[in-house]
Parts: structure tokens; sequence; C-alpha cells
């Protein structure tokens, strides 16, 4: 299936058949955050019941195949530092931005308004 042709849960899925049933989780879990929205690695821990497992969501997501539609950029540390290498950071600033995320620098400013 091409990108751009996926637009469902069940989309994503058929595009995850080599992922292990937690990567999986943690990326349909990822696909529902909606535009102008952000998460934390530790908010998706807990939204899928592994409230420990946050370090793994957070390797689950740096091998997101489907980037940007498990829109991945919008999942941040708990204080808000977007992270990866420069470049990911730099492109992930841009569409957090893009979306009208409030950002100071490359952290989000986190408020319920804008949480997942």
């Amino acid at each position: 299936m091409i990108k751009n042709e996926i637009k469902t849960k069940e989309d994503v899925l058929k595009n995850l058949q080599n992922k292990t049933e937690f990567e999986k989780t943690v990326l349909i879990k990822t696909f529902e955050i909606p535009k102008g929205k952000v998460s934390t690695y530790k908010e998706i821990a807990k939204k899928i019941g592994r409230p420990r497992a946050y370090r793994a969501v957070a390797n689950a997501l740096h091998k997101n195949p489907l980037a940007p539609i498990v829109p991945c950029h919008r999942v941040v540390r708990s204080n808000g530092q977007i992270v990866g290498t420069k470049e990911a950071v730099k492109a992930r600033r841009a569409l957090l931005e893009k979306e009208g995320i409030p950002l100071i620098g490359n952290r989000v400013i986190i408020s319920p308004e804008i949480l997942f």
C-alpha cells in the first residue's frame, strides 16, 4: 500500500506486519494523535496499559516506518523536549510549528489544551 493511501487504523496495521505486537500497539496509539495535539512517551505508555514502558515506546517510535502518517513527531519527552538527531529535531520542530504547536527552542510548551 502506498503511504498516501493509508487512512485508517486497519490500513496502518496492514503495513506493520513485520512489527511486534507492542510496536503495533504503540504505532496505532500514536496514529490516533490528532493534528494540533502532542503526547509524551510516558502518556503513550500509560494509554497502552504499560505505564513503565516509556523507553520502549520511544524505541518503537524510533523505528516508525510510516512517518509522518503515524505522527511520531507529535510525541515528546515529558518536559516537552523534542529528541533525535540534529536533523530529526529540526524536521520534527518544523512539523510541530506548522501544526500550531507552541514551542520555545526545541521544546513544546505542554498544556492541557494540546496534550493528547
